[in-house]
């Protein structure tokens, strides 16, 4: 049995949990905060080889992700696209920035769906989820940016720097063409420096609130005058730049952005900024003793802060595997969604009028976050609107596609997948046919270690049982009902 949280020391809390607490629920746990499910097979094979093999095989590089054709284009034209909006006739250059929108749009739903359908692969999930948190520290969004290559470019630059030190990921970061549109860098000069950058850096991306003061804005603020992006490239306006001393967290010198990250990572609080957000992301919505926070900061200051090393450390940790922490944290949207398609084999349909429709009504739309502050988190993906919305995808999922509700480049896209022999976009009666036939004990059996494995023999499956006894007649519906409420529970929103 792992340790509780309340009687983990300090010592102890970041420790490896010892190989005898290695069973299968901890394979599970591990799996779906890592990843997006714990399916059976991945559930066997993280049991079988290990906890230090399954972390080892999730961390070991970031996934490569193609440029989607539409981002390609657009970013092979955004030179073009901008000397059309600079044009003075005020006629051509509305029609130029409506068609510049259109695009981008355009390419937004085609990056969102390709990166849903990269993330849903299994072999991919850990990685991308990670890659999904650093998103959710260094913010930007498309209502500020507007321009979808520079959001795919920004993603590029996170996935390249996701598992190295976090020096290099901050520098790599204000560099960043989209970050720099986002925080307004793009306007900030030595006469009039621009704090917006400045201010989230400590706040939201590095140290939190309480770890800085006033006058190291303003200071950090001055360091960063320069910082510009052009067709979609970062360059540095020298001209721009304040040369002058500056006085930050109580050094003075004449520091440039680099600098300051340099400062920054010399404070205690860069230690454990990270692992708190690492904590709130895949953990829980309580705040962990500050305590093991801070003998895990400076562990992580040790190695250097390197995010490998930290995801490791973490999530094989005793404290990771405390009982409390199961079955206790409400997946996002986007944990939901992808977790349904591992769990019923499915694939992404190509389909973004829908796929994003029910994401925005879920309350989580990838590469547009609410504000600086990304998500929020754990109650708040639950309400009425969104519950209604979460039940929607499942009947969504649970029945085949309504052709006749689809328009002309919908059904197009579903032939270009055809052709291309992708298929499984929603759980059709060919599927469920594989289980009619089973007897009512083993078919109970099979949706619960689907569903929701960590309730076998329970109360549920026991009232889940008896319904497809009393069906037999009409298996197929009996067994669409049965995985619909399963899917539908309380239960099955939590991981």
């Amino acid at each position: 049995m792992a340790d509780s949280l309340n009687s983990l020391s300090t010592a102890d809390a970041w420790q490896a949990l010892p190989a005898s607490q290695w069973n299968e629920s901890a394979a599970r746990h591990l799996l779906q905060r890592i990843g997006f499910s714990a399916t059976p097979a991945e559930t066997a094979r993280a049991l079988r080889d290990g906890l230090n093999t399954t972390l080892a095989r999730s961390f070991a590089k970031m996934p490569a992700f193609p440029k989607p054709p539409l981002i390609a284009g657009l970013e092979t034209d955004t030179p073009q696209i901008a000397r059309q909006l600079a044009k003075g006739d005020p006629a051509p250059r509305r029609q130029a920035d409506k068609d510049a929108r259109e695009r981008s749009r355009e390419a937004l739903a085609e990056l969102t769906l390709k990166w849903l359908a990269h993330a849903a692969q299994s072999e991919n999930s850990p990685a991308e989820k990670w890659l999904f948190f650093l998103q959710d520290v260094w913010v930007v969004d498309y209502q500020k940016v507007k321009n979808s290559a520079l959001l795919y470019q920004h993603q590029q630059i996170l996935r390249q720097f996701a598992l190295s030190n976090a020096p290099t990921l901050a520098r790599a970061m204000s560099r960043s063409p989209a970050m720099v549109i986002y925080l307004d860098l793009q306007q900030s000069k030595a006469e009039a420096p621009n704090e917006n950058f400045a201010r989230e850096l400590f706040e939201l991306f590095t140290l939190g609130e309480g770890n800085y003061t006033e006058n190291d804005v303003k200071e950090t603020a001055r360091a960063f005058t320069g910082y510009r992006q052009k067709f979609g490239q970062f360059s540095f306006a020298s001209r721009q730049h304040d040369r002058g001393t500056k006085t930050i967290f109580g050094h003075s010198d004449r520091y440039n952005g680099d600098g300051v990250l340099d400062l920054v990572f010399r404070q205690k609080a860069a230690g454990t900024f990270l692992p708190r957000e690492l904590a709130r992301f895949y953990l829980t919505d309580t705040a962990l003793p500050a305590a093991h926070l801070d003998a895990l900061g400076a562990a992580w200051a040790h190695d250097g802060y390197d995010l490998r090393q930290l995801a490791t450390r973490f999530f094989s940790s005793r404290l990771f595997f405390a009982p409390e922490f199961r079955g206790s944290f409400i997946k996002s949207p986007v944990q939901f969604y992808l977790g349904l398609l591992q769990d019923l084999d499915l694939n992404v349909a190509p389909l973004p009028r829908q796929i994003i429709g029910v994401l925005r009504s879920m309350g989580q739309m990838p590469f547009n976050p609410p504000n600086v502050r990304g998500w929020v988190g754990g109650r708040s993906w639950i309400n009425s609107a969104t519950l209604a919305a979460r039940r929607q995808l499942v009947q969504t999922l649970l029945h085949p596609l309504n052709r006749d509700a689809l328009n002309g480049d919908e059904l197009h896209e579903l032939d270009v997948a055809a052709k291309n022999n992708l298929a499984n976009f929603t759980l059709d009666d060919a599927r469920l046919a594989v289980w009619q036939d089973l007897p009512t004990d083993q078919l109970t059996a099979s949706l619960f270690a689907i569903c929701l494995p960590g309730q076998r023999g329970s109360e549920l499956e026991g009232k889940i049982g008896a319904f497809l006894d009393r069906s037999s007649g009409k298996r197929l519906p009996a067994i669409r009902i049965a995985l619909t409420a399963l899917l539908e529970s309380p239960d099955y929103q939590l991981c």
